[in-house]
């Protein structure tokens, strides 16, 4: 067995790259609560004793799919017994071995006022989480994203060990509720140790603003910067440059994209509510454009959701321009259409970071019920929604909120942004801004850089992998890895 410990045991690869992983990682970020300790016991000890380790895992939606997709693959890397996995996912999770206790898209909603058809349907699947969790008796319960569930799955789980006087597996969450961007955010973190152990946290400061407010945290990266890992075997850029670069000429030749076409791709959302508003004002907008673009095509991003592939298959046979539909789950493919597109149209969300990623200009849009919209204007504290813009607090990326994301403003901005290669350039330069702040540990990239931890690739899943599995085990030292 590949070991961390030192003396008898001979060090291999592997081992000193856990070990110097190991050793960063605990000094940066892992922090002792010993509330969470006296009722939820450490997750190797539970898997040495049935020589396995149970986790029950949730997504809710297509990128929290992808995000658990990595984290379990690197448990499974990382762990030293086997890994057995149980919950709610999609794709990707399936890949890595979940059986889903039923179709992600039952959970996959968004918003307040639209929620308000699917409550029964996210009672009844919020029941059938908790009964599934309970009867898959796990030693690790995790959630990924999607707050709204998740954390109700969490609290009716951890009140269900506490009524039957159980100990209770250790609950961690993977992406922090955007506190920061809500009046009184801070103030609602006390409340989350009551059935939260650990945060999993993606941008910078939010681990050291939930210790402050008795949350146990860990700055872990922002995952989207795993997909350079994916393309790094195509091409020769560094990992340390945080690019994602695809291939554009591949993409044209593979689609027959005329020679001089004007190539936008358009990213109307993940869940079927989202992208049920966007995409017609999407399409608006491209009527609008094509008068200045009389060669213009589109890429449509269709992410990994039944509903939303329905709706899209549906939508585009009325399209005004030529169309190519990126069926999600390729990491490849979805970036050489970046890189074969002039600039992009999204909506908000992970998808500016992706943009970003591939240093191809864009502009956010979004649109919301209108109660939705007027519950944000009053309740958010941050002028920017995309979340390149908040973390530089700058108007880099132009953003079309509300009522100002009509298509005649978002053709306006399209076109003002395709013109102006001063525009341009600033997207791309703040890129490596953004993403210098979004790695998982300084420390950690600068010793890969010198050579002293010799190919390791210190991604966000293999640090919050780490943190999984080093929970109520400071003082103790494991072995890392499979035979």
């Amino acid at each position: 067995m590949l070991g961390v410990s030192v003396g008898r045991r001979r060090l291999n690869l592997k081992s000193l790259n856990v070990l110097g992983l190991w050793i960063l990682q605990r000094k940066q970020s892992i922090v002792s609560v010993s509330s969470s300790f006296s009722r939820a016991r450490a997750p190797l000890d539970m898997a040495a004793k049935d020589g396995e380790l149970r986790v029950f895992i949730v997504a809710g939606e297509v990128s929290g799919d992808s995000i658990a997709s990595r984290l379990m693959a690197s448990l499974k890397n990382l762990s030293p017994f086997p890994v057995r996995f149980a919950g709610v996912g999609g794709n990707k999770m399936s890949s890595e071995g979940l059986k889903s206790s039923f179709p992600m898209e039952d959970i996959s909603f968004m918003g307040i006022w639209e929620l308000l058809p699917y409550l029964y349907t996210i009672r009844v699947k919020l029941k059938e989480t908790v009964e599934a969790a309970a009867k898959f008796d796990p030693h690790v319960v995790l959630t990924v994203d999607s707050k709204g569930f998740s954390f109700r799955f969490l609290k009716q789980l951890r009140a269900r060990y506490n009524q039957k006087k159980l100990p209770s597996p250790v609950h961690f969450h993977y992406v922090a509720p955007s506190f920061w961007a809500w009046k009184g955010g801070e103030a609602r973190l006390r409340g989350l140790a009551e059935f939260v152990d650990q945060l999993l946290c993606i941008l910078p400061n939010e681990a050291e603003i939930c210790r402050l407010n008795g949350l146990a945290a860990t700055f872990v990266g922002h995952p989207v910067i795993e997909d350079v890992l994916e393309l790094k075997s195509r091409n020769k850029s560094s990992a340390l440059e945080l690019r994602a670069e695809g291939s554009g000429e591949d993409f044209r030749s593979k689609h027959a994209v005329p020679s001089g076409a004007t190539v936008i791709s358009l990213l109307p959302g993940s869940r079927v509510q989202e992208v049920t508003r966007m995409l017609p004002i999407f399409a608006n907008t491209v009527e609008l454009l094509k008068e200045t673009f009389p060669r213009l095509m589109t890429v449509i991003h269709v992410a990994s959701n039944q509903n939303v592939e329905d709706y899209i298959a549906a939508a585009v046979h009325k399209w005004p321009v030529p169309v190519i539909l990126i069926p999600g789950g390729s990491t490849n493919l979805k970036y050489d259409a970046f890189s074969a597109s002039r600039v992009a149209l999204c909506t908000s969300g992970t998808a500016a970071l992706e943009l970003q990623l591939a240093r191809t200009p864009c502009v956010v849009a979004y649109r919301a019920h209108i109660l939705t919209e007027w519950f944000i204007r009053y309740k958010a504290k941050i002028q920017y929604i995309s979340l390149p813009n908040v973390l530089l607090n700058s108007a880099i990326i132009p953003e079309a909120l509300f009522q100002s994301c009509s298509p005649g403003n978002l053709a306006s901005l399209v076109k003002n942004l395709m013109h102006d290669d001063g525009c341009q350039k600033e997207q791309i330069v703040a890129a490596e801004k953004v993403f210098i702040l979004l790695r998982p540990s300084e420390r950690i990239v600068h010793n890969m850089h010198q050579g002293s931890i010799i190919n390791l690739h210190c991604t966000p899943s293999a640090v919050a992998a780490l943190t999984v599995l080093n929970y109520g085990r400071q003082n103790s030292v494991i072995n890392y890895g499979k035979p």
